[in-house]
């Protein structure tokens, strides 16, 4: 017998064509208590995603027609800012700012993995807590509850993870923050290995709030980490 989910489960649109890992992914996702809807191919989830506005999308990079990355790209293109992530089956420097420039949020890593693909979802999902707080450093503000940052009267939209990133750079201004001290409190889960990632989403981050040639307030210290602060 089917049963009517409450209107305040999170809904999670899955836009895969392997049909095996579809149904593992799914019943991952319906067991941890999310409603989930399926779209085999980019155009099918593109239509899903502007009709029943999800609360999260998955989508494989890997799909029958049209790409992930192109799915992501169409994406916001119409302005849908529904956080996303997307399964890669690789993970060089390269399939990072690929994923990146596509409008992704985030990435997992093919083969699937249960645990580390629901801790993820979990992060994406979680409730978020109302608030009008916002952090300033220089001319550059932080709106928490919009999840936008504004300099000089530009409004700067950012994907989940760059603001959790930004977020975390303002509230220690001037302090260095190693990279290990970044990833356990951005990204709060394990990475395997050496991995570029905080660099490539630093990247981003600077050419979002420097667009218009603004001083620059995100400093490398080499061999270390990053710092909020003006040169």
């Amino acid at each position: 017998m089917n049963s009517v989910l409450p209107d305040s489960t999170p809904c999670v649109l899955l836009v895969e064509t392997d049909e095996a890992l579809a149904n593992h992914v799914s019943l991952d996702l319906k067991e941890s208590g999310y409603d989930i809807v399926m779209a085999p191919d980019a155009v099918g989830g593109l239509r899903q995603a502007t009709e029943l506005q999800p609360s999260l999308i998955v989508v494989d990079r890997m799909l029958a027609g049209e790409s992930g990355l192109w799915f992501c790209n169409r994406l916001r293109s119409l302005g849908n800012r529904v956080p996303v992530l997307l399964m890669m089956a690789r993970d060089s420097v390269d399939d990072r700012v690929a994923c990146l420039e596509s409008g992704a949020d985030d990435y997992f890593l093919k083969p699937y993995r249960t645990e580390e693909f629901l801790r993820l979802v979990r992060l994406y999902l979680q409730p978020d807590n109302p608030t009008s707080e916002r952090l300033r450093f220089g001319d550059l503000m932080l709106d928490l509850a919009t999840r936008r940052a504004l300099r000089n009267g530009r409004a700067i939209d950012l994907t989940m993870k760059e603001f959790e990133l930004l977020k975390y750079l303002m509230e220690h201004p001037r302090e260095v923050l190693t990279r290990e001290q970044i990833l356990e409190n951005v990204w709060g889960y394990d990475f395997v290995g050496e991995s570029n990632v905080i660099e490539v989403y630093i990247r981003y981050l600077r050419l979002k709030i420097e667009d218009e040639g603004e001083k620059r307030l995100i400093q490398t210290v080499r061999g270390v980490g990053y710092v909020m602060r003006e040169a």
